[in-house]
């Protein structure tokens, strides 16, 4: 492998960082298809309001933050002392491994989210992976799973996942879990993007039964406002007393709390996205289909790219780049190595510009 891609950024959005590992100039203009948040943007109402969160930079946030946990409540059908906020979910994946699982054994269903083994590998947890294929559509079978399941202390799973777009039956979530509850093992769902989904799948309703489950949410997503940060986790009473100790005073600020309230008050906004996103996804895949690419079976807002031949994918990186299109490399996602593309669904037009330069890739510079 070049020297340059251990240098690579470990995640999407902020595109100069990844020109400059490349070693490439950046065009004027891009678009940044690595950023896997709502291409529509937030709910119009942040915007509307936005002079109103001056008084509340004044003042210190609600260190409980009971408005959000009272819609939250109210919208998952779960106990408001089930709820735990976050500033991100990327914290909670850090309070997660510090309160719950420092120094044990922790399994990670991949290709995923790299924060979950950054986040256990930073308090000394031994971890080790359970690698889907793409041979089997990136499925998840619990039969594979289960008799892993007494040897660790913990596991971790995205769904739908990140990088696949992939949705994991409800049914096979169901029996590891519960195995999982019959042998003292955590089970920690990453549930960041399932409302992109028009027939979203979520385990929130299972944690009044199951002491072990911990689910994940981020608000960042679908309501594009990352540079906020914001999310919360669903589990029992008992492990959010846990998890209490370890967040620092007055995480989630106060303007965090205030965009979270209207965010989740505007139902349409997620409606309209979910709709147009299957839309555009459908429409999109048409076309790669056409030229002769492999897209996975995602049911959101994202997917993974490859050739037929599965091959390394470094010069089309590179050729998209040049031609300003931003994708998100999967360098650092085991096991793909680099022959798969995350790319985001984004606007019609700007899926039309992807679409484009991927033809002009297909005349001048594809692989016999």
């Amino acid at each position: 492998m070049e020297v340059f891609l251990l240098k690579l950024p470990l995640h999407g959005s902020n595109p100069s960082y990844l020109y400059q590992s490349l070693k490439l100039s950046m065009p004027e203009k891009t678009i940044d298809f690595s950023v896997n948040i709502n291409p529509y943007g937030p709910p119009p109402i942040i915007q509307e309001k936005w002079s109103s969160f001056f008084q509340s930079m004044i003042d210190y946030p609600d260190p409980h933050c009971l408005k959000l946990k009272e819609l939250i409540s109210n919208r998952e059908g779960v106990n408001q002392n089930q709820i735990f906020i976050g500033n991100g979910a990327s914290e909670l994946i850090y309070i997660i491994a510090n309160a719950l699982l420092r120094e044990k054994k922790v399994l990670i269903v991949e290709p995923t989210f790299s924060e979950y083994k950054k986040a256990c590998e930073t308090f000394s947890c031994h971890v080790s992976s359970f690698l889907l294929s793409s041979e089997k559509n990136w499925e998840l079978h619990a039969e594979d799973l289960i008799s892993l399941i007494e040897k660790v202390d913990a596991i971790f799973i995205c769904n739908p996942n990140n990088p696949t777009g992939v949705f994991y039956p409800k049914e096979e979530l169901e029996r590891i879990i519960e195995e999982a509850k019959q042998q003292n093992t955590y089970v920690v769902i990453d549930e960041a993007f399932y409302d992109f989904s028009t027939q979203p799948i979520s385990m929130a309703r299972y944690v009044k039964d199951y002491n072990n489950l911990i689910i994940l949410r981020s608000m960042t997503k679908m309501f594009a406002i990352a540079g906020i940060r914001l999310g919360y986790a669903l589990c029992h009473e008992s492990l959010i007393e846990k998890l209490k100790v370890f967040q620092p005073e007055w995480s989630v600020n106060a303007v965090a709390q205030q965009i979270g309230v209207l965010c989740l008050q505007d139902k349409k906004h997620v409606q309209k996205t979910q709709s147009l996103v299957a839309e555009e996804r459908k429409r999109v895949f048409s076309y790669l289909d056409s030229l002769h690419f492999h897209v996975t079976s995602s049911q959101i807002n994202f997917y993974l790219l490859s050739e037929r031949n599965n091959q390394h994918l470094l010069e089309l990186m590179k050729f998209l780049l040049q031609h300003g299109i931003v994708p998100r490399h999967t360098y650092n996602f085991d096991p793909l190595n680099g022959r798969y593309l995350r790319l985001a669904i984004k606007t019609k037009d700007e899926n039309n510009r992807l679409i484009e330069v991927l033809e002009k890739w297909r005349k001048t510079c594809s692989y016999s």
